[in-house]
């Protein structure tokens, strides 16, 4: 992941003691950086009647404007124009408006009104449109850095969306109307483009691949993955065409996120299921994908990355439970939520040949689903928490006998499951490990998107 870029501005009045603003906001600097983030400085700004210092760092923080958001550190009482004079080219970015506190100086306490020049600010920001998350220091207390970090995390993410591309091979499998998305608004207000190419560049891919890295990448296979049993003589093979036409897709075109025409496509046209493919390119390259033409669920695959880091795979609802709910795939997991080796098991399905199903056992514990949705105009995003177990044994009516039981985990919702179930988006959910929210909600938030 690439390093949050912040821009970072002081402001102190210009009557109080010039030490004390420079000292307490180099401190603020010292806290960010030791953080991890990477700033570009400015000097503290005062309310000079001439102005001069807010032009000043106006022109340092432009000379270097390509950073992620810009955090506003109020380490005293200051007039809000000269705040105002400051940030305003810089509206267009997310905004951290950080009030700091006053120290204790033996017996006493010594403030400098920080608070006074940060409630000066919010509602006149709020009113003006400004995308900010507004964080104050309390008196004896640390700062909250967690909540500017998270707020960092998601400016980094809406950065990365903006220009984020998502190859799409097919068009709706299966005739979906959860899977399907509006083009437009996405690209207005959440930033990725949607790029549609026929399955038919796959299909001429697979004829030009090169056949000594289709073998050395099967030997690879075999001796990596465990398998329940011995594949059909080509079944392995046919897998690694399909994803050296799908990588060197994406390679080309330079996408962060994949989806595909799975049922009506794929498996219909070429006669064989996916998954040993799409397992292969989890293994072999860095990027979230989900089959079925799923639009939406791959933009959550990448918001979700971008701000976790983590490959942000799908599941998918078998069953609800009094609890939770039983979810799992149908064909293919990353081997990052994997526990253990990454297992296959040859399989057919219905009237399709015979494909790698991936049979592996999920990672356990905590962990945040999340679905992007759009309903009357406006984005939404759906998530909750739960603790993944385990699940009991059970399968999936179809498959050739013996019926495998796929990768799966059983959730235990940290609300009632019928809450969830009225508010749910679609088959696919995102999933990430540990809690998450945080990060989803402060992206939401600058993003506009409302959260469910």
């Amino acid at each position: 992941m690439k390093k949050i870029t912040a821009g970072f501005v002081g402001f102190g009045e210009v009557n109080t003691p010039r030490e004390f603003i420079d000292n307490r906001c180099a401190a603020a600097v010292r806290l960010l950086e030791a953080q991890g983030l990477e700033l570009v400085v400015t000097a503290p700004v005062s309310d000079d009647p001439a102005g001069a210092q807010a032009a000043r760092a106006v022109r340092e923080l432009q000379a270097d404007g390509e950073f992620d958001l810009l955090i506003v550190c109020v380490a005293g009482w200051i007039p809000s124009w000269a705040v105002l004079s400051v940030i305003e080219p810089f509206k267009h970015k997310p905004i951290v408006l950080w009030g700091l506190t006053g120290w204790q100086d033996g017996e006493r306490f010594v403030t400098t009104a920080d608070q006074a020049g940060t409630t000066a600010l919010r509602k006149p920001l709020a009113d003006m449109g400004y995308t900010f998350k507004y964080v104050v220091t309390y008196r004896g207390q640390a700062p909250q850095l967690e909540a500017i970090l998270s707020y960092a995390h998601a400016a980094r993410a809406v950065a990365q969306l903006k220009t984020a591309r998502i190859g799409m091979a097919g068009y709706r499998d299966m005739r979906l109307y959860g899977t399907l998305y509006d083009g437009v608004s996405l690209k207005a207000q959440i930033g990725p483009e949607i790029e549609h190419f026929e399955l038919l560049e796959l299909v001429q891919l697979i004829g030009k691949v090169d056949r000594h890295e289709v073998a050395r990448l099967a030997q690879k296979v075999r001796q990596h993955w465990t398998f329940v049993k011995e594949p059909k003589s080509g079944t392995v093979e046919k897998s690694v065409e399909l994803y050296l036409a799908i990588s060197g897709k994406i390679k080309e075109r330079g996408y962060q996120g994949f989806s595909f025409n799975d049922v009506d496509g794929i498996k219909k046209l070429l006669g064989f299921a996916p998954a040993g493919a799409m397992t292969l390119l989890h293994d072999e390259m860095a990027i979230s994908s989900v089959p079925e033409n799923d639009s939406l669920g791959a933009v959550t695959q990448l918001i979700v990355r971008a701000l976790t880091g983590q490959v942000a795979a799908y599941l998918e609802f078998y069953e609800f439970l009094e609890n939770g709910a039983l979810m799992g795939v149908p064909d293919y997991v990353p081997a990052e939520i994997v526990a253990g080796p990454v297992t296959v098991m040859p399989n057919a399905f219905g009237n399709f040949g015979e494909g790698l199903l991936n049979v592996s056992k999920l990672k356990t514990g905590l962990v945040t689903l999340a679905r992007l949705g759009y309903a009357n105009g406006r984005y939404c995003l759906h998530m909750t928490t739960a603790q993944a177990r385990a699940p009991r044994q059970w399968e999936e009516a179809g498959w050739a006998p013996p019926a495998p039981q796929l990768p799966s985990l059983e959730l235990i919702f940290d609300y009632p499951v019928e809450e969830f179930v009225q508010k749910v988006m679609c088959q696919h959910y995102i999933i990430s490990y540990g809690d998450n929210r945080a990060l989803l909600k402060d992206l939401c938030a600058i993003l506009n998107i409302t959260v469910l």
